[in-house]
């Protein structure tokens, strides 16, 4: 009897290994949202990693995390690592290629709680509106990412947190969009009242004008 239970246990074992054997062997994962803002208002919220704790919809999880900025302000070659508690874990993500307005690309390293490494991409195309951002994340599915997948619904709790993420950052975006717009404003006012300034002062090297005499 016992000699049946474990040929039963190990039949199913194998069928169980085949078929998540047979699961896709790479995932990519996409959302996207139009934010009412020019691209050039929009990108450098993703190119630069500084900004990243303004939107990120991890950053939040962990107040005490540590993180670490590498290489340039921003664009291809910056890095950024991040090490917190058992929510966010461990990782790095660098930036490989930047076309501005148009395109980031990530690596995107796991070290905790797991190993995996990434391929992130954000892309920003003009839409009605404003600019289209599509974030999407993909790479390889592993033995234990493939059973996971049978389990869990990996699209939609990732693609969750990507929906949270954009949300956050159309606000910042449009809180940018307003402060550009107040900047700009101001440089208008300014270079208006220094024209009509310099437009009032007689011309260098005119003669003065004199009063005509009072009877």
């Amino acid at each position: 009897m016992l000699k049946k239970i474990l040929a039963g246990l190990a039949a199913a074992i194998l069928l169980f290994v085949g078929f998540v054997a047979t699961r896709p062997g790479t995932f990519t994962y996409q959302r996207s949202a139009v934010l009412p803002v020019s691209a050039d208002i929009a990108f450098p919220l993703v190119n630069d990693f500084h900004r990243w704790t303004e939107w990120s919809p991890w950053d939040g999880l962990d107040p005490q995390q540590k993180r670490t900025y590498s290489g340039p302000e921003s664009g291809t070659g910056a890095d950024y690592t991040w090490a917190g508690n058992d929510q966010i874990g461990e990782g790095r993500m660098t930036i490989t290629d930047s076309k501005v307005n148009e395109q980031v690309t990530i690596r995107l390293e796991f070290i905790k709680p797991f190993a995996a490494t990434n391929t992130t991409t954000f892309t920003f195309s003009a839409a009605e509106g404003g600019t289209q951002v599509v974030w999407a994340m993909s790479g390889e599915n592993n033995f234990i990412s493939k059973a996971m997948g049978l389990f869990m619904d990996m699209d939609a709790m990732i693609g969750k947190d990507f929906e949270r993420g954009l949300a956050t950052l159309k606000d910042v975006a449009v809180a940018d969009a307003k402060k550009h717009a107040e900047a700009e404003a101001t440089r208008a006012a300014e270079k208006a009242r220094a024209e009509a300034e310099a437009a009032a002062q007689p011309a260098e090297g005119a003669p003065a004008v004199a009063a005509p005499a009072t009877p």
